[in-house]
């Protein structure tokens, strides 16, 4: 009898310690949350971490001038930069100035046709997507029950954002001159978060391209969709090397960092080639407590959120084999410096099509692709459907020319409108792997201007304007980067390595027209889209 009277007492000693372990884990955490409706659910220890005093603090607006280690030399711009972007010796306005960048473009907008999205069409897409937003987040709010006042969100047809996406024509993604794209970077920088979260693959557009086959999801991968008090959406890229880093020399391109800097200098170096083909992009300063874990939904991303043994708030990226907080980006405290790229229309309105690089690389250790070994790879290329006609190869020119400048060895894939038919221009995207190396010239890149010896007239007439004096790229380059909020967004090596890959840009077409001449090598229109064996004028060369 004592015996089972011993066994009894201890099975109800466990059925207790196990309620009790139930209701401090589980239950009392839920209670907490209803409390305090600010405080994220214990995940995990990451999330433990970073409801502590510490992350608690961020309410309070932390002083930018501790964060100088975290943000290199980000500042605000002073009256003084103002004045001297707009001054009577600004470059860049007379480079926007100068006739060539005034001159009409052919084909000219007319109708329907040549414009991207249909007004009313989109505007009743973009309010239906508004009222589902609110209808979830009033869920998300009685589940927490949380009583603050909360007013729903009203789409603005005049938001930057949404006539950003009505101005997209056949053209490029704006305007020339177009102010709606000084109000949508200004818009991006400071217009206050209401939700964050993971980006989602919108690669895989139509099936066309299966691209976890390219970049392995990892922890060194890390971007996260903002949206704005205005509905607008971002993509977010935080910083993970400083300004004067290169990439070592013993990197692949395919491992490489991506670098914040290079998206914001990659959107200015698209508008100044007068390609416009690269999203609108901004710097910004985000409380990554504030303006990211408080405003998310995704348990998954509150979890990643920790505090570091230097009282920092950092997080690092979801991914189903390598999360280490090794590659947790971190705020200083909570303020983390990052690009802001404006998101493109939704593919349910203007379908895309993703179409891998004929001059892609090869994604192994040691493996090598075709163009890579055959001088005459060209040819094949314009034997191939859409190269063999449209305008598709000059677009895929231009497209390596402003690789080359930026240094980018990542360009995989290509994205284009399918309303725009075969001739539509190619937007270029995800630049961040650009800029790593100022000291190196990949003159790889180069190799369709190299092996088919073709370059469209417009291009080259603004290439041999920036390499003018008075024009030089390097000084609009630097003096359009000022307008940034987290300038300077270079260092100086990499803005003068773009003036001397300028030149060996143009010795490369001047090669090409001493083998084939001026005919032969500068393309017009569509209709001089063929050149002559493009074997010969390597052999030539």
């Amino acid at each position: 009898m004592p015996g089972l009277r011993r066994d009894r007492l201890l099975i109800l000693l466990l059925l207790g310690s196990l309620l009790s372990a139930d209701l401090y884990f589980h239950l009392w955490p839920q209670v907490q949350r209803q409390l305090r409706p600010r405080e994220r659910p214990p995940g995990c220890q990451c999330a433990r971490r970073a409801s502590s005093p510490d992350l608690d603090s961020a309410a309070a607006p932390s002083d930018p001038h501790t964060a100088a280690r975290n943000f290199s030399r980000a500042r605000q711009r002073t009256e003084l930069d103002r004045g001297v972007r707009s001054g009577p010796g600004s470059k860049l306005q007379a480079l926007f100035a100068h006739p060539l960048y005034n001159v009409p473009e052919e084909p000219l907008v007319l109708g329907p046709e040549d414009v991207l999205l249909a007004g009313p069409e989109a505007l009743r897409y973009y309010r239906r997507k508004v009222a589902r937003w609110n209808r979830r987040h009033k869920i998300y709010r009685e589940q927490l029950n949380l009583t603050s006042p909360d007013l729903p969100l009203q789409l603005r047809p005049e938001a930057s954002w949404v006539q950003f996406h009505l101005g997209i024509n056949r053209h490029g993604l704006y305007p020339r001159s177009s102010p709606l794209v000084s109000k949508l970077l200004q818009d991006m920088s400071h217009f206050p978060t209401i939700s964050a979260d993971y980006s989602q693959d919108e690669k895989a557009l139509l099936g066309a391209c299966d691209c976890t086959q390219i970049v392995k999801p990892s922890g060194v991968h890390l971007k996260l969709v903002l949206r704005f008090s205005d509905f607008g959406k971002a993509m977010f890229k935080p910083m993970r090397q400083q300004r004067d880093e290169e990439t070592p020399a013993d990197f692949f391109y395919f491992v490489d960092f991506q670098r914040h800097n290079a998206e914001i200098a990659a959107f200015h170096l698209d508008r100044i080639l007068d390609f416009r083909r690269v999203p609108p992009t901004a710097g910004r300063l985000v409380n990554v407590t504030k303006e990211i874990l408080e405003v998310t939904k995704n348990e998954i991303l509150q979890s990643v959120f920790f505090v570091s043994p230097a009282s920092n708030v950092c997080f690092f990226a979801k991914c189903p084999y390598m999360c280490k907080t090794e590659y947790a980006v971190c705020g200083n405290p909570h303020l983390l410096e990052g690009s802001l790229s404006a998101f493109l229309p939704s593919l349910n309105l203007a379908p895309r099509l993703s179409v891998p690089n004929p001059w892609i690389r090869s994604y192994t250790l040691a493996g090598k692709e075709e163009w890579e070994v055959n001088p005459l790879y060209c040819d094949t290329v314009k034997q191939i459907y859409p190269y063999n006609s449209s305008n598709r190869l000059l677009n895929i020119i231009d497209m390596a020319i402003f690789d080359f400048l930026i240094g980018n060895m990542d360009r995989h894939h290509y994205e284009m409108f399918t309303k725009f038919g075969d001739d539509g221009f190619l937007i270029h995207l995800d630049n961040a792997r650009g800029f790593g190396q100022h000291s190196h010239d990949e003159v790889s890149i180069l190799s369709p201007l190299s092996q088919c010896c073709r370059i469209k007239r417009k291009t080259l007439l603004h290439l041999q304007l920036l390499a003018q004096a008075e024009y030089r790229l390097s000084d609009v380059m630097r003096e359009s980067l000022l307008a940034d909020q987290l300038a300077p967004v270079l260092a100086e090596p990499h803005l003068l390595a773009l003036d001397r890959r300028l030149q060996i840009i143009l010795r490369t077409v001047q090669g090409c027209v001493e083998a084939h001449g001026e005919h032969s090598v500068i393309a017009s229109g569509p209709a001089e889209q063929l050149a002559p064996d493009s074997g010969k004028a390597n052999m030539t060369s």
